[in-house]
């Protein structure tokens, strides 16, 4: 059975649990040859993006609704967070190292992140957004949390067309392993107050797509 610690101590390894779908009953670790991750330094605000940020009327809140986001970022068709998942990140949460970044309108979450963290390596879960460019607003507000609060590693398990837009990249195993191994005897700290606008941002506004 796995536990709490035991999912952490993979995550320190560069391994961590999935499930084959959501009614699964068991779990089993990946370990990609590939791995995808985000520079924090290179993350892209596009003028589409950057627009949206700077316009949309939204409030950003960390570990609200932690649970709330992890279910909405299930509720697909196809999910790989499956019941025994569900009750390991709710642990996790309890415990300091699971965090939740969150986009309420109106008083409804409209988009949000989830991920672990240990030292300063933070391992996105999974994201979603139930209205126009909220997960990517949510990443620009986590990428800021993240560099503000000192943590050198995003790790985002696979690197997919929406996350490469926005600038993430592959590496090999043997890359990112070192770069976990550099992070984790770090601290970092993710409970950082809120800002009006993501610092990066307001860096960044000569930068166009």
């Amino acid at each position: 059975m796995l536990t709490p610690e035991l999912m952490l101590t993979g995550y320190a390894k560069g391994i961590f649990p999935m499930a084959e779908a959501r009614d699964a009953d068991t779990l089993h670790w990946v370990d990609p040859q590939r791995r995808g991750i985000f520079e924090l330094d290179n993350f892209h605000i596009s003028k589409s993006l950057r627009q949206a940020i700077l316009s949309t009327n939204y409030t950003i809140r960390t570990n609200w609704a932690f649970m709330e986001v992890v279910r909405r970022c299930a509720a697909r068709p196809e999910t790989w967070i499956n019941a025994p998942l569900f009750a390991l990140y709710d642990e996790i949460h309890a415990m300091g190292h699971a965090h939740s970044l969150e986009v309420w309108q109106d008083g409804e979450l409209t988009g949000g992140v989830f991920g672990l963290t240990l030292g300063a390596a933070y391992f996105g879960e999974s994201m979603f957004s139930a209205r126009p460019d909220m997960s990517k607003i949510a990443l620009a507000y986590l990428v800021d949390r993240l560099t503000q609060g000192g943590f050198r590693l995003f790790d985002t398990q696979f690197l997919t067309p929406h996350l490469a837009s926005l600038g993430a990249i592959e590496i090999p195993r043997a890359e990112y392993r070192k770069r976990l191994a550099a992070a984790l005897p770090l601290d970092a700290d993710f409970t950082l107050p809120e800002t009006p606008l993501p610092q990066l941002l307001m860096q960044r506004r000569s930068q166009t797509s």
